[in-house]
Protein backbone atom coordinates (compact mmCIF):
# COMPACT_ATOMS: atom_id res chain seq x y z
CA UNK A 1 0.00 0.00 0.00
CA UNK A 2 1.11 3.55 -0.68
CA UNK A 3 1.86 5.99 2.12
CA UNK A 4 -0.35 8.94 3.09
CA UNK A 5 2.12 11.35 1.46
CA UNK A 6 2.44 9.38 -1.78
CA UNK A 7 2.78 11.85 -4.66
CA UNK A 8 4.17 14.69 -2.51
CA UNK A 9 7.49 15.88 -3.90
CA UNK A 10 10.12 17.31 -1.56
CA UNK A 11 13.47 18.94 -2.38
CA UNK A 12 15.81 18.69 0.61
CA UNK A 13 18.60 21.30 0.79
CA UNK A 14 19.19 20.71 4.51
CA UNK A 15 22.02 18.91 6.25
CA UNK A 16 23.24 17.62 9.62
CA UNK A 17 20.26 16.80 11.91
CA UNK A 18 17.17 19.02 12.18
CA UNK A 19 16.37 19.30 8.45
CA UNK A 20 17.09 15.64 7.65
CA UNK A 21 14.86 14.59 10.59
CA UNK A 22 12.06 16.61 9.00
CA UNK A 23 12.51 15.10 5.54
CA UNK A 24 13.02 11.58 6.88
CA UNK A 25 9.59 11.80 8.52
CA UNK A 26 8.05 12.98 5.25
CA UNK A 27 9.86 10.27 3.26
CA UNK A 28 8.87 7.53 5.70
CA UNK A 29 5.20 8.21 5.04
CA UNK A 30 5.50 8.17 1.26
CA UNK A 31 6.84 11.53 0.10
CA UNK A 32 9.37 11.48 -2.76
CA UNK A 33 12.34 13.26 -1.16
CA UNK A 34 15.32 14.26 -3.29
CA UNK A 35 18.25 15.08 -1.01
CA UNK A 36 20.64 17.59 -2.59
CA UNK A 37 24.26 17.44 -1.42
CA UNK A 38 27.41 19.31 -2.33
CA UNK A 39 29.63 17.53 -4.88
CA UNK A 40 32.68 16.00 -3.28
CA UNK A 41 31.92 16.26 0.42
CA UNK A 42 28.17 15.96 0.72
CA UNK A 43 26.25 16.43 3.94
CA UNK A 44 28.66 17.13 6.86
CA UNK A 45 26.77 14.43 8.79
CA UNK A 46 28.64 11.91 6.63
CA UNK A 47 31.75 12.82 8.60
CA UNK A 48 30.12 12.42 12.01
CA UNK A 49 30.03 9.13 13.87
CA UNK A 50 29.39 6.62 15.06
CA UNK A 51 31.19 4.52 12.44
CA UNK A 52 31.51 0.71 12.32
CA UNK A 53 34.74 -0.23 14.05
CA UNK A 54 35.24 3.48 14.79
CA UNK A 55 36.75 3.89 11.29
CA UNK A 56 35.46 7.07 9.59
CA UNK A 57 33.90 6.55 6.17
CA UNK A 58 31.56 8.97 4.31
CA UNK A 59 29.14 6.17 3.43
CA UNK A 60 29.04 4.53 6.86
CA UNK A 61 28.10 7.28 9.31
CA UNK A 62 25.44 5.93 11.64
CA UNK A 63 23.96 9.41 11.94
CA UNK A 64 23.68 9.92 8.18
CA UNK A 65 22.38 6.39 7.53
CA UNK A 66 19.67 6.84 10.15
CA UNK A 67 18.44 10.26 9.05
CA UNK A 68 18.37 9.70 5.31
CA UNK A 69 16.55 6.44 4.68
CA UNK A 70 13.83 6.43 2.03
CA UNK A 71 15.39 9.37 0.16
CA UNK A 72 16.97 9.70 -3.26
CA UNK A 73 20.30 11.48 -3.28
CA UNK A 74 21.86 13.78 -5.87
CA UNK A 75 24.87 16.06 -5.86
CA UNK A 76 24.52 19.67 -6.99
CA UNK A 77 26.48 22.90 -6.59
CA UNK A 78 23.66 25.40 -6.11
CA UNK A 79 26.19 28.26 -6.06
CA UNK A 80 26.95 27.62 -9.75
CA UNK A 81 24.64 29.11 -12.38
CA UNK A 82 24.17 25.73 -14.05
CA UNK A 83 23.48 24.21 -10.64
CA UNK A 84 20.74 26.74 -9.93
CA UNK A 85 19.14 25.97 -13.29
CA UNK A 86 18.94 22.30 -12.33
CA UNK A 87 17.57 23.19 -8.91
CA UNK A 88 14.85 25.28 -10.55
CA UNK A 89 14.01 22.32 -12.75
CA UNK A 90 13.59 20.20 -9.59
CA UNK A 91 11.41 22.87 -8.03
CA UNK A 92 9.08 22.98 -11.04
CA UNK A 93 7.21 19.93 -9.82
CA UNK A 94 8.00 20.18 -6.10
CA UNK A 95 5.51 20.74 -3.30
CA UNK A 96 7.92 21.38 -0.41
CA UNK A 97 11.46 22.80 -0.18
CA UNK A 98 13.36 22.32 3.09
CA UNK A 99 16.56 24.32 3.65
CA UNK A 100 18.84 24.96 6.61
CA UNK A 101 21.26 27.58 5.29
CA UNK A 102 22.18 30.53 7.46
CA UNK A 103 19.64 33.36 7.23
CA UNK A 104 20.31 35.40 4.11
CA UNK A 105 22.30 32.66 2.36
CA UNK A 106 19.44 31.68 0.03
CA UNK A 107 19.15 35.27 -1.15
CA UNK A 108 22.90 35.51 -1.75
CA UNK A 109 22.71 32.32 -3.79
CA UNK A 110 20.04 33.84 -6.02
CA UNK A 111 17.34 31.71 -4.39
CA UNK A 112 15.43 34.35 -2.47
CA UNK A 113 12.39 32.64 -0.88
CA UNK A 114 10.09 35.48 -1.93
CA UNK A 115 11.18 35.12 -5.55
CA UNK A 116 10.83 31.34 -5.39
CA UNK A 117 7.28 31.66 -4.12
CA UNK A 118 6.39 34.04 -6.92
CA UNK A 119 7.91 31.68 -9.46
CA UNK A 120 6.38 28.54 -7.89
CA UNK A 121 3.14 29.74 -6.23
CA UNK A 122 2.20 26.36 -4.74
CA UNK A 123 5.63 25.73 -3.21
CA UNK A 124 5.95 25.57 0.58
CA UNK A 125 9.41 26.61 1.79
CA UNK A 126 10.60 25.54 5.25
CA UNK A 127 13.64 27.50 6.46
CA UNK A 128 15.29 26.01 9.54
CA UNK A 129 17.80 28.20 11.39
CA UNK A 130 19.20 28.73 14.86
CA UNK A 131 17.34 31.91 15.85
CA UNK A 132 15.06 32.64 12.92
CA UNK A 133 15.24 34.59 9.68
CA UNK A 134 14.79 37.98 11.35
CA UNK A 135 15.92 39.77 14.50
CA UNK A 136 19.30 40.66 16.02
CA UNK A 137 20.17 37.02 16.76
CA UNK A 138 19.60 35.81 13.18
CA UNK A 139 23.34 35.53 12.46
CA UNK A 140 24.35 33.97 15.77
CA UNK A 141 26.10 30.62 15.74
CA UNK A 142 24.55 27.88 17.82
CA UNK A 143 24.90 24.27 18.89
CA UNK A 144 22.91 21.79 20.94
CA UNK A 145 24.18 23.23 24.23
CA UNK A 146 23.53 26.84 23.15
CA UNK A 147 19.93 26.08 22.19
CA UNK A 148 19.41 24.11 25.41
CA UNK A 149 20.90 26.89 27.54
CA UNK A 150 18.93 29.74 25.95
CA UNK A 151 15.67 28.03 25.03
CA UNK A 152 15.59 24.88 27.09
CA UNK A 153 15.61 23.95 30.75
CA UNK A 154 19.33 23.87 31.42
CA UNK A 155 18.93 26.21 34.39
CA UNK A 156 17.12 23.38 36.19
CA UNK A 157 19.40 20.43 35.35
CA UNK A 158 22.50 19.53 37.32
CA UNK A 159 23.33 19.64 41.02
CA UNK A 160 22.66 22.89 42.93
CA UNK A 161 26.21 23.68 44.02
CA UNK A 162 27.64 23.39 40.51
CA UNK A 163 27.09 25.04 37.15
CA UNK A 164 24.00 23.97 35.14
CA UNK A 165 24.50 20.72 33.18
CA UNK A 166 23.30 19.83 29.70
CA UNK A 167 21.41 16.61 29.14
CA UNK A 168 22.98 14.28 26.59
CA UNK A 169 22.35 13.71 22.90
CA UNK A 170 20.90 15.83 20.10
CA UNK A 171 17.35 15.95 21.45
CA UNK A 172 16.85 19.60 20.52
CA UNK A 173 17.75 18.99 16.88
CA UNK A 174 15.35 16.06 16.69
CA UNK A 175 12.55 18.05 18.29
CA UNK A 176 13.13 20.91 15.86
CA UNK A 177 13.09 18.48 12.93
CA UNK A 178 9.79 16.99 14.07
CA UNK A 179 8.31 20.49 14.41
CA UNK A 180 9.56 21.30 10.91
CA UNK A 181 7.81 18.22 9.49
CA UNK A 182 4.51 19.34 11.06
CA UNK A 183 5.06 22.85 9.71
CA UNK A 184 5.82 21.53 6.22
CA UNK A 185 2.60 19.49 6.18
CA UNK A 186 0.55 22.45 7.40
CA UNK A 187 2.02 24.58 4.61
CA UNK A 188 1.38 21.87 2.04
CA UNK A 189 -2.20 21.37 3.20
CA UNK A 190 -2.82 25.12 2.99
CA UNK A 191 -1.37 25.23 -0.53
CA UNK A 192 -3.68 22.42 -1.64
CA UNK A 193 -6.71 24.26 -0.23
CA UNK A 194 -5.95 27.79 -1.44
CA UNK A 195 -3.52 27.19 -4.30
CA UNK A 196 -0.69 29.19 -2.69
CA UNK A 197 2.29 28.01 -0.69
CA UNK A 198 4.03 29.68 2.24
CA UNK A 199 7.47 30.49 3.62
CA UNK A 200 7.85 28.94 7.08
CA UNK A 201 10.45 30.46 9.40
CA UNK A 202 11.40 27.85 12.02
CA UNK A 203 13.87 28.87 14.73
CA UNK A 204 15.43 25.99 16.66
CA UNK A 205 15.67 28.24 19.73
CA UNK A 206 11.93 28.91 19.64
CA UNK A 207 11.05 25.23 19.36
CA UNK A 208 12.78 24.87 22.73
CA UNK A 209 11.30 27.91 24.44
CA UNK A 210 7.88 26.57 23.39
CA UNK A 211 8.64 22.92 24.17
CA UNK A 212 6.51 20.97 26.63
CA UNK A 213 9.71 19.17 27.63
CA UNK A 214 10.03 21.14 30.88
CA UNK A 215 10.49 24.63 29.45
CA UNK A 216 6.93 25.80 28.76
CA UNK A 217 5.73 24.71 32.19
CA UNK A 218 8.61 26.63 33.79
CA UNK A 219 7.82 29.79 31.85
CA UNK A 220 4.10 29.59 32.67
CA UNK A 221 4.85 28.97 36.35
CA UNK A 222 7.10 32.04 36.45
CA UNK A 223 4.42 34.24 34.88
CA UNK A 224 1.94 33.24 37.58
CA UNK A 225 4.14 33.02 40.67
CA UNK A 226 7.42 34.81 39.80
CA UNK A 227 9.21 31.74 41.17
CA UNK A 228 12.09 30.18 39.28
CA UNK A 229 12.67 26.46 39.00
CA UNK A 230 15.55 25.38 41.23
CA UNK A 231 17.84 22.42 40.89
CA UNK A 232 17.32 19.74 43.54
CA UNK A 233 19.85 17.62 45.33
CA UNK A 234 19.71 14.05 43.97
CA UNK A 235 18.06 11.54 46.26
CA UNK A 236 16.08 14.09 48.29
CA UNK A 237 12.64 12.81 47.26
CA UNK A 238 11.34 9.84 49.22
CA UNK A 239 10.26 6.95 46.98
CA UNK A 240 10.78 9.04 43.87
CA UNK A 241 13.71 8.95 41.46
CA UNK A 242 16.35 6.52 40.24
CA UNK A 243 17.26 3.58 42.45
CA UNK A 244 19.40 0.43 41.99
CA UNK A 245 18.05 -3.08 41.46
CA UNK A 246 19.74 -6.48 41.22
CA UNK A 247 20.78 -5.88 37.61
CA UNK A 248 20.47 -2.17 36.90
CA UNK A 249 18.35 0.84 37.80
CA UNK A 250 14.69 1.83 37.77
CA UNK A 251 12.95 5.18 37.78
CA UNK A 252 9.99 5.16 40.14
CA UNK A 253 7.31 7.67 41.12
CA UNK A 254 6.21 6.24 44.43
CA UNK A 255 6.03 9.58 46.22
CA UNK A 256 3.29 11.26 48.28
CA UNK A 257 0.45 10.88 45.77
CA UNK A 258 0.81 7.08 45.83
CA UNK A 259 2.09 6.63 49.37
CA UNK A 260 -0.28 3.84 50.44
CA UNK A 261 0.01 1.83 47.21
CA UNK A 262 3.78 2.30 47.24
CA UNK A 263 4.31 1.09 50.82
CA UNK A 264 2.00 -1.87 50.17
CA UNK A 265 3.97 -2.68 47.01
CA UNK A 266 7.29 -2.98 48.82
CA UNK A 267 5.69 -5.04 51.61
CA UNK A 268 6.00 -2.43 54.38
CA UNK A 269 2.60 -0.90 55.14
CA UNK A 270 3.92 -0.29 58.67
CA UNK A 271 6.13 2.47 57.22
CA UNK A 272 3.01 4.64 57.20
CA UNK A 273 3.01 4.54 61.02
CA UNK A 274 6.76 5.06 61.38
CA UNK A 275 7.19 8.46 63.13
CA UNK A 276 9.85 9.40 60.57
CA UNK A 277 7.41 9.03 57.68
CA UNK A 278 4.01 9.55 59.27
CA UNK A 279 3.25 12.79 57.36
CA UNK A 280 4.56 14.91 54.52
CA UNK A 281 6.47 17.23 56.85
CA UNK A 282 8.43 14.36 58.38
CA UNK A 283 8.99 12.61 55.05
CA UNK A 284 10.65 15.70 53.54
CA UNK A 285 13.14 16.35 56.33
CA UNK A 286 16.84 16.11 55.33
CA UNK A 287 18.07 12.53 55.34
CA UNK A 288 14.62 10.94 55.41
CA UNK A 289 14.92 9.63 51.86
CA UNK A 290 18.16 7.79 52.72
CA UNK A 291 16.63 6.36 55.89
CA UNK A 292 13.58 5.10 54.01
CA UNK A 293 15.74 3.57 51.28
CA UNK A 294 17.97 1.72 53.73
CA UNK A 295 15.21 0.46 56.02
CA UNK A 296 12.45 -0.31 53.52
CA UNK A 297 12.94 0.36 49.83
CA UNK A 298 16.40 -0.92 48.85
CA UNK A 299 15.98 -4.44 50.27
CA UNK A 300 12.88 -4.84 48.07
CA UNK A 301 14.61 -3.42 44.98
CA UNK A 302 17.88 -5.32 45.33
CA UNK A 303 16.05 -8.65 45.51
CA UNK A 304 14.51 -8.01 42.06
CA UNK A 305 15.69 -7.32 38.55
CA UNK A 306 14.75 -3.97 37.08
CA UNK A 307 12.14 -5.66 34.88
CA UNK A 308 10.63 -7.57 37.81
CA UNK A 309 10.45 -4.43 39.93
CA UNK A 310 8.85 -2.47 37.08
CA UNK A 311 6.25 -5.14 36.30
CA UNK A 312 5.22 -5.50 39.96
CA UNK A 313 4.98 -1.74 40.45
CA UNK A 314 2.96 -1.21 37.28
CA UNK A 315 0.44 -3.86 38.41
CA UNK A 316 -0.53 -1.61 41.33
CA UNK A 317 -0.30 1.56 39.20
CA UNK A 318 2.91 2.93 40.70
CA UNK A 319 4.73 4.41 37.67
CA UNK A 320 8.06 2.60 37.43
CA UNK A 321 10.28 1.73 34.49
CA UNK A 322 13.72 0.23 33.90
CA UNK A 323 16.59 2.54 33.00
CA UNK A 324 17.61 0.85 29.78
CA UNK A 325 21.04 0.75 28.23
CA UNK A 326 21.11 0.47 24.44
CA UNK A 327 21.42 -3.32 24.50
CA UNK A 328 18.36 -3.54 26.75
CA UNK A 329 16.28 -1.47 24.33
CA UNK A 330 17.26 -3.64 21.37
CA UNK A 331 16.66 -6.88 23.28
CA UNK A 332 13.27 -5.96 24.75
CA UNK A 333 10.83 -8.53 23.30
CA UNK A 334 7.91 -6.09 23.28
CA UNK A 335 9.61 -3.77 20.80
CA UNK A 336 10.32 -6.74 18.54
CA UNK A 337 6.75 -7.96 18.87
CA UNK A 338 5.47 -4.57 17.72
CA UNK A 339 7.88 -4.55 14.78
CA UNK A 340 9.79 -1.49 15.95
CA UNK A 341 13.17 -2.62 14.59
CA UNK A 342 13.78 -2.90 10.86
CA UNK A 343 16.85 -4.03 8.94
CA UNK A 344 18.06 -2.67 5.62
CA UNK A 345 21.04 -3.70 3.51
CA UNK A 346 23.29 -0.76 2.60
CA UNK A 347 25.82 -1.24 -0.25
CA UNK A 348 28.72 0.08 1.86
CA UNK A 349 27.67 -0.27 5.50
CA UNK A 350 26.05 -3.71 5.20
CA UNK A 351 22.96 -4.61 7.22
CA UNK A 352 21.84 -1.65 9.33
CA UNK A 353 19.13 -1.82 12.00
CA UNK A 354 16.78 1.16 12.01
CA UNK A 355 14.07 2.33 14.36
CA UNK A 356 10.51 2.01 13.19
CA UNK A 357 7.59 4.41 12.96
CA UNK A 358 6.78 7.13 15.47
CA UNK A 359 3.10 6.65 14.72
CA UNK A 360 1.15 3.82 13.13
CA UNK A 361 -1.58 4.26 10.53
CA UNK A 362 -3.76 1.26 9.76
CA UNK A 363 -4.74 2.10 6.17
CA UNK A 364 -1.47 3.67 5.00
CA UNK A 365 1.36 2.06 6.96
CA UNK A 366 4.88 3.36 7.44
CA UNK A 367 7.47 1.61 5.26
CA UNK A 368 11.23 1.43 5.15
CA UNK A 369 11.74 1.36 1.38
CA UNK A 370 15.40 2.10 0.76
CA UNK A 371 18.65 2.79 2.65
CA UNK A 372 20.31 6.19 2.82
CA UNK A 373 21.72 7.09 -0.60
CA UNK A 374 25.36 6.94 -1.55
CA UNK A 375 26.75 10.35 -2.44
CA UNK A 376 25.23 11.19 -5.84
CA UNK A 377 23.67 7.73 -6.16
CA UNK A 378 20.56 8.95 -7.99
CA UNK A 379 22.11 11.56 -10.28
CA UNK A 380 21.28 9.60 -13.41
CA UNK A 381 17.81 8.65 -12.20
CA UNK A 382 16.85 12.21 -11.30
CA UNK A 383 18.72 14.35 -13.82
CA UNK A 384 18.24 12.10 -16.83
CA UNK A 385 15.07 10.20 -15.91
CA UNK A 386 13.15 13.03 -14.25
CA UNK A 387 14.62 16.20 -15.78
CA UNK A 388 15.45 14.79 -19.22
CA UNK A 389 19.16 15.63 -19.43
CA UNK A 390 21.19 13.67 -21.95
CA UNK A 391 24.13 11.50 -20.97
CA UNK A 392 26.46 14.03 -22.62
CA UNK A 393 24.97 16.96 -20.69
CA UNK A 394 25.25 15.11 -17.39
CA UNK A 395 28.85 14.09 -18.13
CA UNK A 396 29.73 17.72 -18.90
CA UNK A 397 28.13 18.96 -15.67
CA UNK A 398 29.98 16.26 -13.73
CA UNK A 399 33.30 17.29 -15.32
CA UNK A 400 32.61 20.94 -14.42
CA UNK A 401 31.94 20.01 -10.78
CA UNK A 402 28.31 21.14 -10.94
CA UNK A 403 27.02 17.68 -9.98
Amino acid sequence: MTGPLDGVRVVDLSNLVAGPVCTRLLASYGADVVKVERPGGGDPARRLGPFPGDVPHPEKSGLFLTLNVNKRGVTLDVAARAGRRLLHALLEGADILVESFRPGAMRRLGLDPGELRRRYPRLTIVSISNFGQTGPYRGWRSSEIVAYGMGGAMCSTGVPEREPAKLGGRVIQYQAGSAAAVAALMGYYASVRRGAGDHIDLAIFETQAASQDRRTSHLVAYQHTKERIHRLQPGTALGLGIRPTADGYVMTLGGPRRWEAFTDLIGHPEARDDPRFVNATERTRPGRSDEFDIDYFLPWLLSRTMREASVEAQRVRVPTAPIYDVDHVMADPVFHERGFWHELEHPEAGVVTHTGPQLRMSATPWRLRSPAPLLGQHNDEVYRGRLGLSAQELARLRAEGVV
